[in-house]
């Protein structure tokens, strides 16, 4: 009797894990190759050229970051100076 229960409540479980496991969007290579081209399309050889765009500042791994503009090597490229 414990068997058929257990068979009743788990057989739904499996139906529901399948479909999560097997519907989750995969993106295709070209779309992973679009979305890569589209981040390292943004490029700025000067921090004035970020400030004007509004991107400033801008972190590592952010599209734009390049290490020419982060100075003191920290993450952030064209920080806010605070002079003192």
């Amino acid at each position: 009797m414990a068997r058929d229960s257990f068979f009743k409540t788990a057989a739904p479980l499996a139906g529901l894990t399948f479909l999560a496991v097997y519907n989750y969007p995969v993106k295709t290579d070209g779309q992973n190759a679009e979305i890569r081209a589209t981040e390292q399309s943004v490029y700025y050889r000067y921090c004035s050229d970020a400030r004007e765009a509004g991107a400033a500042p801008l972190r590592k791994g952010q599209p734009g970051y390049a290490p020419h503009l982060d100075r003191d090597g920290d993450g952030i490229a064209c920080e806010p100076y605070i002079g003192g």
